[in-house]
């Protein structure tokens, strides 16, 4: 294993002398300074874990040196040293950076804990980079997978929202074409992607929690309000909060939303300070929200303020020639995490795909490709792997529902889609909400919308 590295910066040579030959009996890697001019050099040279400082050195001061080493490697650990130490000097180094803080002659014995544990925060600091940098490498490359003009179309918009200003972002397009991958995209491709991306489903709440969730509240605000608790537009401050299912969030609300975005504060229920938030609003909707606004289930006002930057996601039907992309990317991720060696499907099968309507959409797709790579173990997909209803164009057999997909409403779609992820799953709550692709809470809305909920097993 690889020696920490540690840079001493002292002007005292006997200092230096003695610190030096300590942390080396104790294993590590050090480098001397004796003053900033030295200390720059050293650090252009080379990437220290630690830095142990000197308040007063010949050419400089140790605060100097502090703001741009945290300036220019965030991730390294400083522990003062001074002969002159003040409660002044030590807060000012505190509030630099500094991890700490230590007056001389120094207890060797005592550096050697602080060492230890400075390095400890370092080693936390880069692994928080690390897994920070995969993230937005992994959501920032745009997941829509196609190379239609009308998806072409989509990722340019994004590109350009993920370096525009806009605090509010609309997406609009139905159930299954991608929403949440694109607000996450916006999101993890922005300045923001340091800050939070929280998500909430407005469909999944009633009014009041979905405003304790929002805007948080206070102790005592309602009966079980038992500690305060901070709301998600709090939490993603200079962050995202997504909005999805929008268009289920009932009036009340809608008035409440629509002044934190003129205003960009609020206050937590049962508070009365107002608190003042940076977040990027990105709102989906799979209803058509200009017909909810003529039915008096909108408000128009609120439609227009969140409408600055719209981006319509195409269904399935409309780019099929993206199809043969997707089916390739869902196989090559189903056998990474199946363990399988599926590599392609038959051309009567992608000719199957290719003429059906996908009323789910790309999540449609998707649960039709698990389905066969959890029930199958071959290389090649066939026909005869295929559910009945995309072999013959119909609902029926052990695919029942409403006779034929053209002829279903939008409601008797999502109640059978409802019931077969429920057959699927043997009635299993948590494995439908997987094969439809949403969370527990939503199935459980729309079941209870549909009249399933009654005595349905958990």
């Amino acid at each position: 294993m690889a020696k920490e590295r540690i840079l001493i910066v002292e002007d005292e040579k006997l200092i230096r002398w003695s610190i030096r030959s300590r942390l080396k009996e104790e294993g590590y890697a050090v480098e001397e300074a004796e003053d900033g001019k030295q200390a720059f050099a050293a650090m252009r040279e080379d990437d220290f874990d630690l830095m142990l400082l000197d308040h007063r050195l010949p050419d400089t001061t140790g605060l100097e040196i502090l703001e741009r080493a945290r300036r220019e490697a965030q991730e390294l650990s400083v522990v003062m040293m001074t002969a002159y130490g003040t409660v002044e000097n030590a807060v000012q180094a505190m509030k630099l950076g500094a991890f700490d803080y230590l007056t001389k002659p120094v207890n060797l014995d005592e550096l050697v804990v602080i060492v230890q544990k400075a390095l400890e925060t370092t080693r936390l600091r880069r692994e928080v980079h690390r897994l920070r940098s995969e993230r937005r490498e992994f959501h920032g490359k745009v997941k829509l997978i196609g190379n239609s003009p009308a998806m072409q179309g989509v990722v340019d918009l994004i590109a350009k929202i993920c370096n525009s200003q806009a605090a509010t972002v609309l997406l609009e397009g139905e159930s299954g074409t991608g929403k949440n991958v694109v607000a996450k995209a916006i999101h993890y491709g922005s300045p923001r992607s340091e800050r939070p991306f929280v998500n909430i489903t407005c469909s999944a709440l009633t009014e009041t929690l979905l405003e304790s969730e929002l805007f948080g509240h206070e102790r005592g605000a309602f009966t079980d309000a038992k500690a305060q608790k901070k709301g998600l537009l709090e939490v993603a401050d200079e962050g995202t909060v997504f909005l999805d299912e929008i268009g289920e969030m009932g009036m009340a609300m809608q008035v409440k939303l629509l002044r934190f975005l003129e205003e960009k504060t609020f206050k937590r229920v049962g508070g009365i300070r107002d608190i003042h938030v940076d977040v990027r609003i990105i709102a989906a909707s799979n209803r058509d929200l200009e017909q909810a606004i003529r039915e008096g289930l909108f408000r128009e006002d609120l439609f227009y303020r969140l409408q600055v930057i719209p981006i319509r996601l195409p269904p399935l039907r409309e780019h099929r020639e993206d199809i043969p992309l997707l089916v390739q990317h869902f196989l090559d991720h189903f056998n990474l995490e199946f363990r399988k060696n599926t590599k392609d499907v038959e051309p009567a099968v992608l000719d199957r795909l290719m003429g059906y309507d996908w009323p789910g959409n790309i999540r449609e797709l998707r649960n039709v490709i698990e389905r066969i790579m959890i029930l199958e173990d071959k290389e090649r997909i066939e026909l005869a792997d295929l559910p009945s209803a995309l072999v013959t164009g119909k609902r029926g057999g052990t695919d029942s529902g409403p006779a034929y997909v053209g002829n279903m409403t939008l409601d008797e779609m999502e109640r059978w889609a409802i019931c077969r992820a429920l057959e699927q799953s043997s009635q299993n709550q948590v494995r439908a909400a997987k094969l439809l692709g949403v969370s527990r809470d939503t199935l459980r809305y729309r079941m209870k919308k549909f009249g399933l909920l009654e005595d349905a097993p958990r």
